[in-house]
């Protein structure tokens, strides 16, 4: 008599995230034809200033250049934070309700943070300090996130990537970002000799502060 073993087989639903990959070039690719020349000079950015330069006012902060490229990058580091989460055994990676939850939480604590920034810059009166000093930050990190984009791609529908190959590349991002906060200092080093104490405690209430409690939270919470 042949026994017949009945398998439960899994099938990961991944058209939410084809979706949203879709979703992310087609608003690269309108916002490249409203903003041809200003995109040009943006996907120069690797080598050149020139867009550093020509946009540095602080209302381009709220363009919607700046806008649209800038929900791309928030698209883009929230799969690759559930993309880490995968690697690392601690979810899956097509598990769209845990995307939900981390892209919800990213726009929560950039937003929080944004408007703690004003109200900070309003106090110590160097508003227009922190809006261009944010607009360069923003447009470095924008950029990380499209060049994050296609990765994201590749490790969301292949499995054949190592622990160790996602190390080195969270390793790359995090020196890149850093370098890249750097070269914000470096172009604003006049004001910030000349409002030091002023950009220490900006520093440290919202550059470093912000992200430490959320790693304190994050490792507590997983522990």
């Amino acid at each position: 008599m042949i026994e017949n073993t009945l398998h439960l087989r899994v099938i990961e639903n991944k058209d939410w995230a084809t979706i949203l990959f879709v979703l992310s070039f087609a608003t690269i690719a309108i916002t490249k034809s409203a903003f041809e020349n200003r995109f040009a000079d943006f996907a120069k950015l690797i080598y050149s200033d020139k867009y550093i330069n020509v946009y540095k006012d602080s209302s381009n902060l709220m363009s919607g250049f700046t806008i649209s490229l800038f929900f791309v990058q928030i698209i883009s580091l929230a799969f690759f934070i559930q993309l880490s989460l995968s690697f690392f055994g601690y979810a899956t990676k097509t598990d769209w309700i845990l995307y939900i939850q981390i892209i919800t939480l990213l726009i929560f604590f950039i937003l929080s943070k944004f408007l703690i920034e004003k109200i900070i810059a309003t106090a110590f009166h160097i508003e227009e300090f922190v809006e261009q000093f944010n607009l360069q930050k923003v447009t470095f990190r924008t950029y990380i996130g499209l060049f994050l984009l296609p990765i994201n791609i590749i490790l969301f529908y292949n499995n054949t990537f190592s622990r160790n190959f996602f190390i080195l590349l969270i390793a790359i991002l995090l020196i890149v970002n850093a370098l890249t906060y750097l070269v914000s200092i470096k172009n604003y080093q006049n004001i910030i000799f000349s409002k030091l104490f002023y950009f220490i405690l900006y520093l440290c209430a919202l550059e470093i502060a912000p992200y430490y409690f959320m790693y304190y939270w994050f490792t507590k919470g997983i522990a």
